[in-house]
């Protein structure tokens, strides 16, 4: 096995392991139905703890490219081209509103807003580039690298308050005459701005593990807007051969896919999920809000344009003022460059995960 793990590169052994048996199962290495290395021969050969392969194992096996067989090992379930059902698992229904978690550090955020204001004074009177302060955006790309595995330039990012504006914006940079596929059921809010902007939906249906196959195959849209973890209302997360058809199907209709990355901090995973624009950063437009993780009232949304996108994007709605507040802002790139934002999101994401264990043990 052509496996090696670096000591020194600041990343943990089994996000290597996990990355290196993704790649070659993707790549068809193995092949779908085949049986992964033994737990005890990765870890005799690459001088690694059997923990430490079990912990990659299952990440492999959360999102969907293996399954453990009792007393047989693990085997993989990715398919390239044919869709499967993933192992049945209970999951919990996102909520697309409600108000700020318990276990918000609202005084470290008034502690925030107090020092931009003495900080930055009378700067905070000036008015925002189009496309957002270029320390927002500079935070983002930075924890978008360090947490989830997205590396974009602070060019890509587009600031905007919350995801109904940016979704006006993507219509009028693809345009009204495309047809936007979306998930039945999805947030009805998603379908009301598209049609309000004049654009023509198509609902496909979905399974259990993402879109049906014959639904988009059928459709004849070339934009498809899906939100892979945690579809509202069904629950649905899409599995890792999902994600990659939605890929093919872009490319293969020279389309697009809007990425509505909606709840994904809070995954219970320890490890994030891989984003559609982490696999294909040419194809998707990556959108998230703050409006979950912090509160309601934090009115910020971004989204990550292609490269190929973003001189078109200028033209076309380039000239639109930023619709978030300066003083907002530079309080959120502060609270993100500080740190607090993802002590935050790992303090929830425990809490959940023990949430979690004490009901299955119930």
């Amino acid at each position: 096995m052509n496996y090696t793990i670096e000591k020194k590169c600041g990343v943990p052994a089994y996000l290597q392991l996990y990355t290196q048996l993704r790649s070659d199962i993707v790549g068809g290495i193995f092949a779908a139905g085949s049986r992964l290395p033994s737990k005890r021969l990765l870890s005799q050969e690459l001088g690694l703890s059997v923990i430490t392969v079990e912990h990659a194992y299952a990440l492999l096996c959360e999102e969907g490219y293996a399954e453990a067989r009792e007393r047989s090992g693990f085997f993989v379930i990715y398919r390239e081209d044919t869709p499967f059902q993933p192992p049945p698992t209970r999951q919990s229904v996102p909520h697309r509103s409600h108000g700020a978690d318990i276990d918000f550090p609202f005084s470290v955020w008034a502690k925030t807003m107090r020092r931009v204001i003495s900080e930055r004074g009378e700067a905070l009177l000036v008015k925002s580039p189009n496309n957002g302060c270029a320390e927002l955006r500079e935070a983002i790309a930075a924890y978008l690298g360090r947490s989830r595995g997205i590396h974009v330039r602070p060019g890509q990012i587009v600031i905007g308050s919350g995801a109904e504006y940016l979704y006006s914006l993507i219509v009028q940079t693809l345009g009204r005459s495309r047809v936007f596929a979306l998930e039945n059921p999805s947030y009805e809010k998603i379908r009301s701005v598209y049609t309000a902007n004049g654009v023509k939906c198509d609902m496909l249906r979905l399974g259990g593990d993402g879109i049906l196959t014959e639904e988009l195959q059928r459709s004849g849209a070339t934009v498809l807007h899906v939100t892979p973890f945690h579809s509202f209302p069904s629950g649905v997360t899409a599995s890792a051969s999902k994600r990659r058809e939605y890929i093919r199907w872009a490319a293969g209709r020279s389309g697009y896919i809007v990425e509505d990355d909606f709840d994904s901090e809070f995954t219970l995973s320890t490890k994030a999920e891989d984003t559609l624009f982490s696999l294909e950063p040419e194809r998707v437009i990556y959108m998230n809000t703050f409006s979950r993780t912090i509160a309601p009232a934090v009115r910020i949304g971004y989204m990550l344009l292609p490269e190929g996108l973003q001189e078109e994007f200028r033209q076309k709605v380039g000239f639109y003022s930023c619709t978030v507040p300066v003083f907002d802002q530079y309080v959120l790139s502060e609270f993100i460059r500080s740190g607090d934002f993802e002590r935050h999101i790992n303090r929830v994401r425990r809490r959940k995960r023990r949430a979690e264990e004490e009901h299955d043990h119930v």
